[in-house]
């Protein structure tokens, strides 16, 4: 929350999807001012409806009031022109995982905001410097990845580029406190910190179930029960998004060519079959009664 000391700051969201909006939730129950930038009008609606959502079970739990819950809401604007982000201080991309696409963004919004504004991209495996090589100023270009649900998960990466000056890594760990978020500092390395761990291990629990090694629900007992993980890897693999998880060892598997980042084919006949795991209702598990969400990584 921002403190006594502090002030609240402009920033500017891009991408109106799960990730998003759960930032933009986390930034405006902070006390900052979001701008959140979703041309498409439909899912600039849906992201209105899903802080919405999230903010009432805040009320309902108790966590916050009403009057709490009303000036939340209006420190979001949604809008749909790159210009009206042109005050932000921090704008945070949240968009797909997708190199062109996110270069695409970071181009665009570098010709409408101030050149001092901080450019964070919310990626979870691609290089910050191949997106800093997009715009003016590179040094004021890092990686923020948040995780998921944003406003659950309390940890967020902070990951330096080759040009990224102190100036703005300090204004951006600042900002991260005051979230009441844990930063925790990272090379700009595909996958940085959790990915690096994580992937690898989801991936051979694919591969194990792909060589009929195990079913999925005894892989998933084993880890729950053996390793008291609170879900299972390929249940894990599911929340996220098979989607995510294919893209991530992509990435991985280009800057490291090591076999055990690499996507297992299994991963890619289950993405061509349209099973993304919960967010489509279907993956390695069938989800079709239960609400789409996401865990863990983005």
């Amino acid at each position: 929350m921002v403190g006594p000391s502090q002030r609240p700051m402009r920033v500017g969201i891009l991408g109106g999807g799960l990730m998003g909006s759960g930032i933009a939730e986390v930034v405006a129950r902070s006390g900052h001012v979001v701008a959140l930038y979703e041309p498409i009008p439909d899912n600039r609606k849906g992201a209105q409806k899903r802080i919405a959502t999230s903010v009432s079970r805040a009320v309902k739990a108790g966590k916050l009031s009403g009057a709490e819950q009303e000036t939340l809401l209006g420190r979001i604007e949604y809008v749909d022109e790159l210009s009206a982000l042109a005050e932000s201080e921090i704008v945070i991309e949240a968009v797909v995982e997708d190199l062109e696409v996110k270069l695409d963004f970071f181009r665009r919004a570098d010709r409408h905001v101030a050149e001092s504004a901080l450019l964070v991209s919310n990626t979870s495996s691609i290089p910050i410097a191949s997106l800093a090589g997009a715009v003016r100023n590179p040094e004021r270009v890092l990686g923020l990845h948040f995780f998921s649900p944003a406003p659950v998960m309390p940890l967020v990466e902070v990951v330096r580029a080759l040009d990224t000056s102190d100036a703005a890594l300090e204004t951006a760990n600042r900002f991260v406190e005051s979230l009441g978020k844990t930063p925790i500092a990272t090379k700009d390395r595909s996958g940085f910190v959790v990915n690096m761990l994580l992937i690898p291990y989801l991936v051979a629990a694919v591969r194990m179930l792909e060589e009929g090694f195990s079913t999925r629900e005894d892989i998933d007992t084993g880890m729950q029960l053996g390793c008291g993980h609170p879900m299972g890897p390929l249940t894990l693999c599911d929340f996220i998004g098979l989607d995510v998880i294919y893209a991530v060892c992509d990435s991985l598997y280009e800057e490291f060519k090591r076999p055990e980042y690499a996507p297992p084919p299994l991963l890619k006949r289950m993405l061509a079959a349209g099973r993304l795991g919960r967010k489509s209702g279907r993956g390695f598990y069938d989800y079709a009664e239960q609400p789409a969400t996401s865990i863990a990584v983005s």
